[in-house]
């Protein structure tokens, strides 16, 4: 089936219906049930949820918030580039999620897009966007789209701002 922007919508997490969401993973369900709306209010996080425009259900979501980077903790390929400065600024995308019921419909692309989109459009200066792969299907996951692993965490990875303007040029 070919995914259509007229069949989903993605908007900031309001009054959904969160309590059929099911990704399969526990901690994500729970905290998109749970924590979200806190999080959303005490402004940690924010919340982006993908709406099927047919059932008005929630088919996916994921979260952004204010992270930074220390340094040293880059490639020195890439460190040697930025200012010298301890620690840079970065957007953290910090949970993806899509309901069991819309896989396989290319949405988890479509949520990572939107998020890099934002992060790229954003009026706060951040180098890059960093997430922590769950596991290698994650990890794989955004590999595919040009995320790097930090040296020292293979889980952690990270895509510059520089990368992401690219993609939307």
């Amino acid at each position: 089936m070919a995914l259509s922007d007229d069949d989903y919508f993605i908007e900031p997490l309001g009054k959904h219906d969160r309590a059929a969401f099911c990704c399969g993973v526990e901690e994500l369900d729970c905290y998109l049930k749970q924590q979200a709306g806190q999080d959303a209010r005490k402004r940690v996080a924010a919340s982006f949820v993908l709406v099927e425009k047919s059932s008005g259900s929630i088919a996916g979501y994921y979260t952004l918030s204010a992270t930074s980077i220390k340094l040293g903790e880059l490639p020195t390929e890439i460190s040697k580039k930025l200012p010298k400065y301890p620690i840079v600024p970065a957007t953290l995308l910090g949970r993806l999620a899509v309901n069991q019921k819309h896989r396989q419909k290319g949405l988890g692309e479509m949520l990572l897009m939107d998020a890099l989109y934002r992060s790229l459009n954003s009026e706060i200066a951040t180098t890059a966007v960093i997430v922590e792969a769950k596991d290698d299907d994650a990890r794989s996951f955004y590999e595919h789209y040009n995320f790097m692993s930090f040296p020292t965490f293979s889980h952690r990875m990270f895509l510059m701002m520089e990368t992401i303007a690219k993609m939307f040029a």
